[in-house]
This record gives C-alpha cells, sequence and structure tokens, in this order.
C-alpha cells in the first residue's frame, strides 16, 4: 500500500523541496495481456455489474494481474451481500471499501500509489444560448 496520512497532492500541484525518497523497484517482465474473468456472482445487483463493468475500462485496470481480478471478483461477492441485505453490517462496508482501496478505485487510492490518470476531454464547441436565442427572436 502507498504513504498513510492525508491525500497526496497531484504531481502538478506539488512543489518539491527535497529529495524524493522512493527506493528500487524490482520489475517482472511478463508477456502478454491479462484475461477479465466474467463477474460470475450468483443474483448480482444492477450496481455490482456496471462497478464490474466500469473496473473493465478504468484506467488502472491495465495494471490487474489475475490475482487483482479474482480479489475484484472476491470483493464484489460481498458488495453485492451487503447491498441485498435488509440488515448491511457497518463492517462488512468497511472491509469492502479497505478492499476498494486496495485495487485502486478511487482518486485518493491512486494518489497514494503515485498514480494519476490524465484522461483527454473530448473537444467540442461552446454555444452561446443567449446569442441564439436573440437571433431566434430577431428572425
Amino acid at each position: 500500500m502507498g504513504s498513510r496520512g492525508p491525500v497526496p497532492k497531484r504531481s502538478d500541484q506539488r512543489v518539491r523541496r527535497n529529495k524524493d525518497e522512493t527506493g528500487t523497484v524490482e520489475k517482472l517482465p511478463v508477456v502478454g495481456q491479462v484475461a477479465v474473468p466474467a463477474l460470475d456472482i450468483e443474483d448480482p445487483h444492477p450496481l455490482i455489474v456496471d462497478f464490474y463493468s466500469s473496473l473493465k475500462d478504468s484506467a488502472q485496470a491495465q495494471f490487474y494481474e489475475p490475482s487483482d481480478w479474482q480479489f475484484a471478483r472476491f470483493t464484489l461477492h460481498f458488495a453485492n451481500k451487503l447491498i441485498q441485505s435488509a440488515r448491511p453490517s457497518s463492517q462488512m462496508l468497511a472491509a469492502v471499501n479497505a478492499a476498494l482501496t486496495e485495487l485502486l478505485v478511487s482518486e485518493g487510492a491512486r494518489r497514494r500509489v503515485r498514480l494519476e490518470i490524465e484522461r483527454e476531454q473530448t473537444t467540442a464547441t461552446v454555444i452561446d444560448v443567449a446569442e441564439m436565442f436573440r437571433q431566434q427572436l430577431a428572425e
């Protein structure tokens, strides 16, 4: 897991006054893409299905290994039980939230491990609605 404490600022907002003390990282070269398994939960709540689908489309999913996908399925199994329970447990909610943090599903969790996603926004033309109405009224 990353650092403790408050969520760090994004790298473009940080000012470093001292040396960055990150240690060396051992890298394991692996070839090939990871297959995303089916959710395979009995009677899943629609929120759980949507959440798993969003995990597949999220940028951090490119770092997931097969064990990460199984951990996601395991976590969502309990999240499904939590949602469908008549008496949801606060302890189970805390455990599910902690597990989802391990999967880097939130911005804060990604920043703690120094992972920033920069999604490009589509370009769109801005329409001045007031000007459009003035033109229509003038006609």
